[in-house]
């Protein structure tokens, strides 16, 4: 069992698609820990904004999207920088998105009805993330060479 996951991690590491993968783990982890903290707060247990300033947590996720988007972009040649940038654009895609009924309906409906468009924005994300890895696997044709590999 370890040896599985000690080659399935070197398999991850010299993957082209490691910057995906990162994207979509920093999503998904960063989605858990945002509604862990937010269900938290609701419940009394974790300290939330007080004041008449209210920052949603899609405007760090916002600039996120933006310094990783540009920087990676910038950077793609290195690998490490990629990397990492990978993982703040996953991050700041998950406090956006996390957020997307604060957008469509340009009101704070959160813990309303139609703060659940924002789970159904989540998963269509997930979707859209893990057929791109897909697609992007099959475009290398890298699916057919591992089925006609000699084992």
């Amino acid at each position: 069992m370890i040896n599985a996951l000690k080659s399935i991690i070197k398999k991850t590491k010299d993957s082209k698609r490691l910057s995906q993968i990162l994207i979509l783990l920093s999503f998904l982890i960063s989605f858990a820990l945002v509604r862990t903290v937010t269900h938290l707060q609701k419940a009394g247990l974790l300290p939330n904004q007080n004041g008449l300033l209210h920052i949603h947590h899609l405007v760090p996720g916002i600039f996120l999207l933006i310094f990783s988007g540009y920087i990676g972009i910038s950077f793609w040649a290195s690998d490490r920088i990629r990397h990492i940038m990978a993982i703040l654009f996953g991050i700041g895609a998950a406090l956006t998105i996390d957020e997307f009924a604060l957008w469509l309906y340009l009101r704070d409906v959160y813990w309303e009805r139609q703060g659940r468009d924002s789970i159904d924005a989540i998963i269509y994300v997930i979707i859209i993330f893990s057929i791109i890895f897909v697609i992007s696997e099959i475009h290398d044709h890298m699916w057919i060479k591992r089925l006609f590999k000699k084992r």
